[in-house]
């Protein structure tokens, strides 16, 4: 769980500017070199909005299977020991800066405000869960996404779609 959660450490390349050279000339100003294994046509070129602004990398996250009382935001026994779990990965020396989304998600049966309703109410229920396990309040939010965002778009009823999202925001 923790390396799953963990951000990230590498340096930002955003503002890296990409800048052709003519072959066989020298520039002796070069702070820097870079090391690339594209092709040259791969690569940005110079002035390239590419390359000032490539997508966002997806944040660290980890999708949870738990279990809930039918049409309830009550977590079932069974999975108090994976949110436990969770709860010591948040508090490691590893996740201990960081601050983290817990989402609840729902499949696409019934009404979407329904869903939505339901998902915000397991989301809180599992960030109450977590804080009850000693993680701080400030490093915690939830939010519902309802059927929104489904994990198998291509069976909107599928049980893998009735989940719990935990997002490193950092």
């Amino acid at each position: 769980m923790i390396e799953q959660l963990k951000a990230p450490r590498t340096r930002s390349m955003r503002n890296l500017i990409v800048e052709s050279q003519a072959p066989g000339s020298t520039n002796t100003t070069a702070s820097t070199t870079s090391q690339t294994t594209s092709p040259p046509e791969s690569r940005p070129s110079a002035g390239s909005a590419s390359a000032a602004s490539s997508a966002a990398e997806p944040r660290p996250s980890l999708s949870l299977l738990i279990q809930f009382d039918f049409n309830s935001a009550r977590v079932r026994p069974e999975s108090q020991q994976a949110l436990s779990n969770l709860a010591q990965a948040l508090k490691s020396t590893e996740l201990l800066q960081s601050r983290f989304a817990v989402e609840g998600h729902t499949d696409a049966k019934g009404r979407s405000e329904y869903n939505l309703k339901l998902s915000q109410d397991r989301a809180d229920a599992v960030r109450d869960y977590l804080l009850a396990q000693g993680v701080t309040r400030s490093r915690l939010s939830s939010e519902g996404k309802g059927s929104n965002d489904l994990a198998n778009k291509s069976e909107p009823f599928a049980a893998e779609n009735r989940r719990v999202r935990i997002v490193n925001l950092d």
